[in-house]
């Protein structure tokens, strides 16, 4: 029910005119070992090569909602790649659970940025990718994974995040981010202490990366993901102006970042 009415929701508020020449695969790929499926969109009518854009999933796994993004995003004319973080495509609708899987790889840094490097890859080898225009996005967890994709230096134009908790960099990652980063933060989110955010600020002014943080008034964590109320964790709410305003903002973002008019 849960996963019906958060892909019902976000159908609505993303939708515009049918676009029926969007297209959509699973792409099985690995990492280390581990077997993973991704998911792929793009626009079948625009022609040519165009920005990539990673999309990362939340601390549920690669499901609808992340599926519905990077769709989302191919109506715009990107290529969308949505990752899998946990392998075989195992996704949950409990707290738990999700908390339990986030957490074992965010335990192994290499292997989580190594995940987020082999899905960037998958992005980049697309036929309908211009490898020198790409960008991520992530939501929650995948905020953070996109974070810590940046401070490895990858060949990204932009990093946007959504209610990601917020590791801060090392002096020597910092000066490595080649990404301008947008940061859409809920204003009122529980679950990020104020001495971090200052700390993961400092940093990045330490070492000048090009950034915006932007706070959404009366926001709490997970505030894009429509119908996310339901699962009755305290501090987890959907916000629909900070959802579109935050949407609105990543595509100003991606059109200094990335060029064009989308």
């Amino acid at each position: 029910m849960r996963t019906f009415l958060l892909t019902a929701g976000l159908g609505l508020l993303l939708s515009g005119p049918a676009r029926a020449e969007v297209k959509t695969k699973t792409i099985d790929y690995e990492y280390g070992g581990t077997k993973l499926k991704g998911y792929l969109a793009y626009d079948d009518a625009v022609k040519g090569k165009r920005p990539g854009v990673l999309v990362v999933h939340e601390w549920w796994g690669l499901n609808e909602y992340a599926k519905k993004r990077a769709e989302a995003l191919a109506k715009l004319g990107y290529v969308a790649f949505a990752p899998d973080m946990y392998g075989n495509g195992k996704t949950t609708e409990h707290p738990k659970e999700a908390r339990e899987m986030a957490t074992k790889v965010r335990e192994n840094v290499k292997t989580w940025r190594g995940r987020a490097e082999a899905g960037l890859k998958v992005l980049k080898e697309q036929e309908q990718t211009d490898g020198k225009k790409l960008a991520a996005i992530g939501y929650c967890f995948g905020g953070s994974t996109v974070l810590q994709l940046a401070y490895t230096g990858a060949d990204l134009a932009a990093v946007v995040t959504f209610h990601a908790a917020l590791p801060a960099a090392t002096a020597d990652e910092a000066k490595k981010i080649k990404a301008k980063l947008l940061i859409c933060h809920g204003a009122v989110d529980p679950f990020i202490p104020e001495d971090a955010i200052t700390k993961f600020k400092k940093a990045l002014e330490d070492g000048k990366a090009d950034y915006q943080f932007v706070s959404y008034g009366g926001a709490q964590h997970s505030f894009t993901v429509p119908g996310i109320d339901k699962v009755g964790v305290k501090g987890l709410s959907y916000n629909e102006r900070a959802d579109k305003r935050s949407w609105r903002a990543m595509q100003a973002h991606f059109r200094e970042a990335l060029g064009g008019k989308k």
